[in-house]
């Protein structure tokens, strides 16, 4: 299916799939936190994302993924690179990085993907970076720069680069997801990437010797919760949501999750995870999703301002 096919969507599902999006995936860092607390973080994003995608698989792959909805050779390999870049490059290093780092500090790293979509975008289009893009992605580095070092910060600096690497992952998966062959139906190619991503995490995770660490005896009941959050809400309802609406609605649209989430997973951080939020996190996570707002607000505007000259044949 090409993406102006995709793009074609209409109705209330892709609005739902984008809330979604907002909310559950703002308390999937909460899950990852506790998760990685007894479990190793390549394994158990391995078995989230497995077990999520064979889900998945089994509930819409025998109407939608047989006889001339049969996924093609260049499906399957555009969603081998998908679950490369956005669960184990993006997700993987997430969880990772979370061993040591608080969920709000992490969300709101996470918060900067829509710059690096923008960059990422304009790199493989060959674009002229406009100077609100340039404001936006410093503005957006001041805050992450606040954020580790900033007033009464004490976050391991290592951490903080391992889940802004992530970010940067997640943003050229994002963007590559667009424009790449995939099955016609969005939840068959969730499903996919799912797996895939989470048979690559497996791998990764035992070659890391992440297999000797692993005490299934000292596993909390807290990292069994958060994992079945992670694979139910997580990835079953969140991620397939969010391959739905980044499929049916405008990518400036889908970016607004990225300031969303973290306000939630701080929230939540605070209420449930008792997280401290200190000034370096207030002012930090201010600058960075203040560039977020004004990145994905310019994209809107470019959009509209384009459709409009469209009509009038200018």
């Amino acid at each position: 299916m090409t993406v102006e096919a995709r793009k074609t969507k209409s109705g209330p599902l892709p609005w739902i799939a984008l809330i979604t999006v907002w909310f559950v995936w703002g308390s999937t860092y909460l899950g990852i936190g506790a998760a990685v607390e007894t479990i190793p973080p390549m394994l158990m994003a391995g078995v989230r994302f497995l077990v999520a995608g064979l889900i998945v698989l089994a509930v819409v792959g025998p109407k939608h993924a047989t006889g001339a909805n049969r996924p093609t050779a260049r499906h399957l390999r555009s969603t081998v690179i998908i679950g490369a870049l956005l669960l184990v490059g993006g997700n993987g290093l997430l969880s990772v990085g979370q061993t040591d780092l608080d969920s709000g500090t992490a969300a709101i790293i996470v918060g900067t993907v829509p710059i690096w979509m923008v960059l990422v975008d304009l790199v493989a289009t060959k674009a002229r970076v406009t100077g609100g893009t340039i404001a936006a992605l410093v503005l957006g580095t001041a805050g992450v720069a606040v954020l580790v070092g900033g007033p009464g910060s004490g976050i391991d600096v290592g951490a903080a680069v391992i889940v802004l690497v992530a970010s940067v992952f997640w943003a050229v998966g994002s963007v590559y997801a667009r424009t790449a062959p995939l099955p016609a139906h969005p939840l068959v190619s969730t499903s996919l990437e799912m797996i895939a991503g989470g048979v690559l995490l497996l791998v990764v995770g035992v070659a890391s010797g992440e297999l000797s660490r692993l005490d299934p005896g000292a596993i909390s009941t807290r990292s069994l919760v958060g994992l079945l959050w992670l694979i139910f809400a997580g990835a079953v309802v969140g991620f397939s949501a969010y391959i739905y609406a980044n499929a049916t609605l405008p990518g400036d649209v889908v970016a607004t999750y990225a300031y969303v989430n973290p306000v939630v997973a701080v929230v939540l951080g605070v209420l449930i995870g008792h997280e401290v939020v200190g000034a370096n996190l207030l002012l930090g996570g201010g600058l960075i999703v203040g560039a977020v707002v004004a990145v994905v607000s310019g994209r809107a505007v470019r959009r509209v301002v384009l459709r409009a000259r469209a009509r009038r044949g200018t």
